[in-house]
């Protein structure tokens, strides 16, 4: 069995072995040697993942997660699923903050990601068309344009995960997880929380069909 978790830029597989990741138009069909069941966020991914192996199924209908949240999308339902309190953040083309109190879904909410503000700078004005530097000092103010639009996306991401964290836990996941979480003493990076999910749901559903016979 293979776990997939389709997001807009990457599709990630995870075996029991080991956790990988492919570009939706160029999925490596030789690792896919056994039956796939996943969660998509991305319908025209989704398509291009079943088109790489067939036997792929999607499990969202089986992820039990109960939120007074319209619209939480899947992968954040599964990355909530295996944490009972604490801030988890799925850091990723978007960046999304959920918060869990004893095991009830509080709420959360989403920003634009590292890349997906260098986006909004170069709409903004061709000058702006700067890579993001994730070297940039914090403790200064910057005396260049590059610096300064760098500076000014870390820090305002920084300080809205840290208002929402205060003294709970928090758990990073997701591409640019890693970085973001050096900056919260608190925190634990897990690559696997979104799978643990799946998982959680996945047993629970063959428990349930078990106890149905």
């Amino acid at each position: 069995m293979i776990l997939c978790d389709i997001g807009n830029t990457y599709v990630h597989f995870y075996d029991k072995r080991k956790i990988w990741k492919n570009k939706p138009e160029a999925i490596d069909k030789k690792e896919l040697h056994a039956d796939i069941y996943y969660i998509s966020v991305n319908p025209t991914n989704e398509q291009k993942l079943i088109a790489a192996h067939k036997n792929s199924y999607n499990i969202a209908k089986i992820i039990d997660f109960d939120t007074p949240y319209m619209g939480l999308g899947i992968d954040r339902k599964a990355a909530c699923l295996g944490i009972d309190d604490g801030v988890i953040v799925d850091a990723g083309s978007a960046i999304t903050i959920d918060v869990m109190c004893q095991g009830k879904h509080q709420g959360g909410y989403i920003l634009p990601g590292l890349a997906g503000y260098g986006h909004i700078f170069e709409q903004i004005s061709t000058a702006l068309k700067l890579p993001i530097n994730f070297a940039t000092p914090l403790d200064t103010l910057p005396l260049d344009t590059q610096s300064a639009m760098s500076f000014g996306v870390l820090k305002s991401i920084i300080l809205c995960i840290q208002d929402t964290i205060k003294d709970q836990k928090a758990y990073f996941t997701g591409g640019d997880g890693k970085f973001l979480s050096k900056f919260f003493p608190k925190s634990v990076y897990n690559e696997m929380l979104v799978f643990n999910g799946m998982q959680i749901s996945i047993d629970q559903a063959l428990k349930y069909h078990k106890e149905q016979k």
